[in-house]
């Protein structure tokens, strides 16, 4: 099975999701241009990241304007759409959501990022996820986890250990931290013998520049598609025999022995 896949590396509009929508609209249909079977976005693409003063009202509600921009998208355009992230109140709280959609514009998995920045004060705005997010797309079974989340080998290799064969990424990961982004994204990929594809944004909000260089990465470690530090959109062809391959060659999974593994906290 090969998929093509388009990253939407976007400069997102602080504090502003009318244009933010527009603008998602427009690379969507820009990518479609190139055929791709799935199309992925970033994280907190909505709002950007974050505006704390008013983050509730302009956050997303139960995540319809999302589910409705993306599934209709996604239908219209018979094309899975991994939607990034949302910033999104449901109720009181408010979460980093993450929506995904198949060729017939169903939402198939949600998830919320689980790990909040806390040097950022992200875990004090945004309330943390309890559940992890596995899904198929073409047969192909897939995961997401959301930016800081990449931090966390124990949350991507129980994914991993689940059978995903790809991993998607949202991101707005910041300079100075360019060098950690590139590692991280390529050490998944590499110790779990699977497809990653990062997602970051480009630009600024408040003091912060985002390093874009989203990219899909094999499971050999080969960066496939970089975007740079443009506003881009980039797109590369996943073949996914590639996994069943280096699973087979060098089969981490079958000679690890968790029976001697302890975690700190366990």
């Amino acid at each position: 099975m090969i998929q093509k896949i388009a990253l939407l590396q976007m400069d997102i509009a602080f504090a502003d999701p009318v244009a933010n929508r527009n603008k998602a609209e427009e690379m969507i249909c820009e990518a479609v241009k190139g055929n791709p079977d799935v199309i992925c976005l970033s994280e907190t693409w909505n709002v950007g990241f974050f505006p704390k003063e008013n983050l509730k009202d302009l956050a997303d509600v139960d995540g319809q304007p999302t589910k409705e921009l993306l599934g209709r998208l996604a239908s219209k355009y018979k094309v899975n759409i991994v939607g990034g992230s949302v910033a999104n109140r449901r109720g009181d709280k408010i979460y980093n959501t993450g929506f995904v959609f198949d060729r017939e514009g169903k939402c198939i998995a949600e998830y919320d990022k689980i790990h909040g920045f806390s040097p950022s004060g992200e875990h004090t705005y945004f309330e943390g996820g309890s559940k992890l997010c596995t899904f198929e797309l073409d047969g192909i079974k897939a995961g997401m986890i959301i930016c800081y989340d990449m931090r966390f080998l124990e949350l991507v290799r129980t994914l991993a250990l689940d059978g995903i064969q790809i991993l998607f990424i949202p991101a707005q990961w910041p300079h100075p931290r360019l060098k950690h982004w590139k590692t991280l994204a390529m050490a998944r990929a590499i110790e779990n013998q699977m497809f990653v594809a990062a997602i970051n944004g480009v630009g600024t909000a408040n003091d912060l520049k985002f390093c874009g260089n989203s990219m899909l990465i094999d499971p050999w470690g080969e960066v496939l598609a970089n975007a740079g530090e443009d506003e881009k959109i980039i797109m590369a062809e996943a073949d996914f025999s590639i996994v069943e391959d280096i699973r087979e060659k060098i089969n981490v999974f079958r000679d690890r022995k968790p029976e001697l593994y302890k975690l700190w906290g366990d």
